[in-house]
């Protein structure tokens, strides 16, 4: 009786062997952030994808078994980042809170932006309000947890508790930590988005397509977040599998761009495709203009284009946004000597503005604008760059 005893205490009710416990774990913690990413943040926050009421609800029962979070709490705080993304408002931003806070402190700028009842008010709409949600999921969301760790316990013994603090620890720290933290300091960007979010890698399988970050806030409603070819992103994979089946309806995706010949002046076809696909005009300015410019000016003075320093090439895609004083300072010294480079840096500040404003005659007038002296500039890459504008068209959805 007492080697049963013991060796339940042990082995649990399974006797899984180490590689049996691996897959459990990796199963269990991929299932959870496929709860993140596929149900609270592409189906119920952006509404990018809609799925069968079966497949919702199962995604609601793990995320309270696994995790103990709130539909509602987590939609509201992921709202407020994209509205007040990179200010004194965002919940958990690293240019506010410094990169430490936010990695390894993630969990509690969450729980804290959590307990804004106004917040919740204002951003969690829309999100589940049944008897099972008001009594149990929101009503009592540490029973989950508990009951997960009365699971684990049972099947793997004393190594079930440690499975369970695994699978606890695991969306504090890849989703609160990671995503939102080195997801807005470290990697590449495809878009020159109007915050720091960064494609932490063009692969994105362990945490669910998250790794696309500068992607998702580029096109924050895409349920797709994999938009170059080269990228892939295993949350699509499995939407894309659901909807096989009949268990998922996509509602929206990224548009593509398309760039129509011979355009001799912009229209509301122009002035749309410009607006849809701002931040990959903005990439396309620093790219095709700025980086040209800047290079031609280092040659003609006899030096690399590594005599400006990396961030201070980096700030010119911004307009230096993102610089303290002291390097806004080092930034106009650079601009003082490259008289050009400061005329497309004008430039490029212009056309910023201009996709900010509201009316549409008014900012198709403004674009208009902006192109025609684009044009007679006399600096090549800018004027190839507003021919370029002109075609802008959203291509039709294949």
């Amino acid at each position: 009786m007492l080697d049963a005893v013991l060796n339940f205490l042990i082995n649990g009710v399974t006797g899984a062997s180490w590689l049996g416990i691996v897959i459990y774990m990796l199963v269990m913690t991929q299932l959870t952030i496929f709860t993140v990413t596929i149900y609270y943040h592409r189906c119920q926050t952006h509404r990018g994808v809609d799925l069968h009421p079966l497949i919702q609800h199962f995604f609601r029962f793990w995320g309270w078994l696994t995790t103990g979070m709130v539909t509602k709490e987590w939609v509201a705080v992921h709202r407020k980042h994209h509205a007040k993304v990179e200010t004194e408002e965002d919940p958990h931003s690293p240019q506010i809170y410094g990169i430490k806070k936010v990695f390894w402190d993630g969990v509690s700028l969450y729980r804290d932006a959590s307990e804004v009842k106004e917040d919740l008010e204002k951003y969690g709409r829309g999100t589940p309000d049944d008897w099972i949600e008001r009594k149990l999921y929101t009503g009592h969301p540490y029973w989950g947890p508990a009951l997960m760790l009365v699971v684990s316990f049972a099947l793997f013994g004393v190594i079930g508790v440690a499975l369970w603090a695994v699978q606890m620890i695991w969306i504090p720290f890849w989703a609160a930590g990671f995503v939102n933290g080195i997801g807005h300091w470290w990697g590449y960007r495809n878009f020159e988005s109007a915050d720091t979010a960064r494609n932490l890698i063009p692969w994105g399988f362990w945490i669910g397509g998250e790794e696309l970050h500068n992607n998702h806030h580029a096109f924050p409603s895409s349920a797709k977040f994999a938009l170059r070819k080269w990228e892939f992103d295993i949350g699509w994979a499995v939407i894309c599998a659901l909807r096989a089946v009949g268990l998922a309806k996509v509602l929206r995706v990224a548009p593509s761009l398309d760039v129509r010949p011979n355009v001799h002046l912009p229209d509301a076809e122009t002035l749309k495709a410009v607006l849809t696909h701002r931040f990959q005009a903005m990439t396309d300015y620093y790219r095709n203009v700025i980086v040209p410019t800047l290079r031609d000016e280092a040659q003609h003075a006899g030096e690399s284009i590594k005599a400006v320093p990396r961030r201070m090439r980096r700030a010119l895609a911004d307009g230096g946004r993102w610089l303290d004083n002291e390097g806004n300072a080092r930034l106009q010294a650079v601009l003082a000597k490259r008289p050009t480079l400061r005329t497309v840096c004008d430039f490029r500040s212009r056309l910023a503005a201009l996709l900010e404003q509201r009316g549409a005659e008014q900012a198709l007038s403004g674009l208009q604008q902006w192109i025609h002296e684009a044009e007679q500039s006399g600096i090549r890459a800018l004027q190839e760059f507003a021919a370029r504008l002109k075609g802008y068209a959203v291509a039709n959805a294949a």
